[in-house]
């Protein structure tokens, strides 16, 4: 059955609207506005990101096009740039920070449901952040370097369903760690990041709360080994220990017991030192668990290959932080698509697909499990005459 409406207008409906407009409400983002609401903001942003829109102008020429879809999408006519722009600059970006923790609990909740990588029953997540590069001429609040401009965004993402759970967009020489210090975690959590991380007042943190951590151990680092375990045979695990820094500041500021795995890089042909205060787990664990990891890295590349975090249609903070909590939204709809479907989709080819497919009327899910499905049923019987003499 052909659905009544677009694939665009049914991502949309993913979004609840009550607390959409609960977010509006208290940021205040429509007072005194005239004819334009965020919902149409909204709409226009993730029309940039799904259709892979470059511009303003491009943006307001899409959905100029489908002139006869936009009711669907809750709007009465395509978005201008001018009202766009002014949008951006001048409405809260927070309203959309909102919106992505709300559809953060449905992907959530359909994420649960999925099968476990680790058989231990503990929250892993994974810490890092990635630079986005700036004109620092164009983007003069975001001075990086000298002669560079850049953003930075924080991320964390649960491991269960590979989900971005929380964000932060700042400069680019705020340092990681600053970040990770604000961060709060539930005891029992295992923390996965990369030498970044390093900081010996954040890892006496971590276990005075219980919480626990698994990083690259710098090669300056200077300890004490307390015990030497046995490492198990047929593994790429080289040394098993449990120590204590020894050096001055380090020792003072992470009094702790912590544990020292080294396993053996086949691929690249070198040793790669581990750190946790983790005891109780296996050291192949330990080593699957930093490995895991690499799935935030493989994150940030989906991110800047298929939506728009590259190239931004404002140049406002404002506008910027805007177009990467947009951009969140975006990619968490095509996370609960790709939960939702039997195909297996990869993230980059449901994107591509969504792009080409963005205004078909076609039921969502029904194409989610087969794309390629011919459900037009042929010209009208009184049009073949026509048909015919054209082809004539």
């Amino acid at each position: 059955m052909i659905s009544t409406s677009s694939l665009f207008t049914q991502l949309l409906a993913l979004i609840p609207r009550r607390k959409f407009r609960q977010a509006v409400a208290s940021h205040k983002g429509q007072q005194a506005a005239k004819g334009f609401s965020c919902w149409d903001q909204l709409v226009g942003m993730l029309f940039c990101h799904l259709a892979s829109a470059g511009s303003l102008r491009e943006i307001h020429c899409g959905l100029a096009t489908a002139q006869g879809k936009l009711r669907h999408l809750g709007l009465k006519k395509a978005t201008s740039r001018s009202t766009l722009s002014y949008a951006n600059n001048h409405r809260p970006w927070k309203i959309y920070r909102d919106t992505f923790y709300t559809v953060l609990e449905s992907a959530q909740h359909l994420a649960a449901g999925r099968q476990r990588r680790f058989r231990f029953k503990n929250k892993v997540v994974s810490i890092d952040a990635s630079i986005i590069d700036l004109c620092c001429t164009v983007f003069d609040w975001a001075r990086y370097r000298r002669t560079k401009g850049a953003i930075k965004l924080h991320l964390m993402l649960d491991h269960q369903g590979y989900l971005p759970c929380w964000a932060l967009v700042t400069e680019g020489n705020v340092h990681e760690v600053n970040s990770a210090r604000k961060l709060p975690f539930s005891s029992g959590t295992v923390v996965v990041c990369d030498r970044g991380y390093n900081d010996y007042n954040l890892f006496a943190q971590w276990c005075k709360e219980g919480v626990f951590f698994v990083t690259r151990l710098k090669s300056n680092a200077s300890y004490s080994v307390i015990t030497a375990w046995e490492v198990p045979s047929n593994r790429n695990i080289l040394a098993d220990e449990e120590i204590c820094f020894t050096g001055s500041i380090a020792g003072q500021r992470c009094p702790h017991t912590l544990r020292r795995v080294v396993v053996w890089d086949a691929t690249n042909e070198r040793e790669i030192v581990l750190l946790t205060n983790n005891l109780k787990l296996g050291a192949t664990t330990i080593t699957q668990l930093y490995k895991d990891r690499w799935q935030v890295e493989l994150f940030f590349k989906a991110l800047k290959r298929n939506l728009k975090v590259k190239t931004f249609v404002g140049t406002s903070r404002n506008a910027v932080q805007i177009q990467i909590w947009t951009a969140l939204v975006a990619m968490l709809l095509l996370k609960v698509m790709q939960f939702r479907s039997k195909l297996g989709w990869s993230l980059s080819h449901l994107a591509a697909m969504v792009r080409m497919n963005l205004m078909i009327y076609r039921d969502l899910w029904g194409w989610l499990d087969d794309p390629y499905a011919n459900n037009a049923t042929g010209p009208p019987d009184d049009d073949l005459p026509l048909f015919a003499h054209c082809l004539g």
